[in-house]
């Protein structure tokens, strides 16, 4: 099953990135029994930060989506290092926080980059449960941060 994920990954192009090491006072990952919570991940790129602005300002809902889905890849790299297979993993639940002007609505739409990417990598075991949910800052003034909870298998 992990040639399956690793080879869905490779067929979009995606090569998981070294996990991001914390950036304050917290650890990237916990696991407690069979779950698995993934600190919250920003659209961290080969070059840094690569989404920085506000949703309804600086963004379309389409860049907003794309920052999203590198903090998927973010996540499911995390997910990697602890359990060293993605095969065993499955994606319980997103929180995707978004960057946003006050009347920015379109929320849901934006974390969908996140989501279409967990169900992508992890076919069925992608599905999740999920919260949209703006604010009006994120750290660094990144565009989107998402974290997980997974299943361990």
């Amino acid at each position: 099953m992990s040639t399956t994920v690793e080879s869905r990954l490779a067929e979009l192009g995606i090569v998981l990135p070294r996990p991001a090491a914390p950036a304050a006072n917290y650890i990237p990952f916990v696991a407690i029994g069979n779950l698995l919570f993934v600190s919250g991940q920003l659209p961290m790129g080969e070059n840094g930060l690569e989404h920085v602005g506000k949703l309804g300002a600086d963004y379309t809902v389409e860049q907003g989506r794309e920052a999203a889905r590198l903090c998927a890849i973010n996540l499911l790299a995390q997910a990697k290092a602890a359990t060293g297979d993605l095969s065993r993993v499955r994606c319980v639940k997103l929180t995707g926080f978004v960057n946003a002007t006050p009347d920015f609505v379109d929320h849901p739409k934006v974390v969908n980059g996140a989501s279409d990417l967990m169900v992508a990598a992890l076919g069925d075991k992608g599905r999740h449960s999920r919260s949209a949910v703006g604010s009006s800052a994120l750290p660094f003034g990144a565009a989107v941060e998402v974290e997980g909870i997974f299943e361990i298998g």
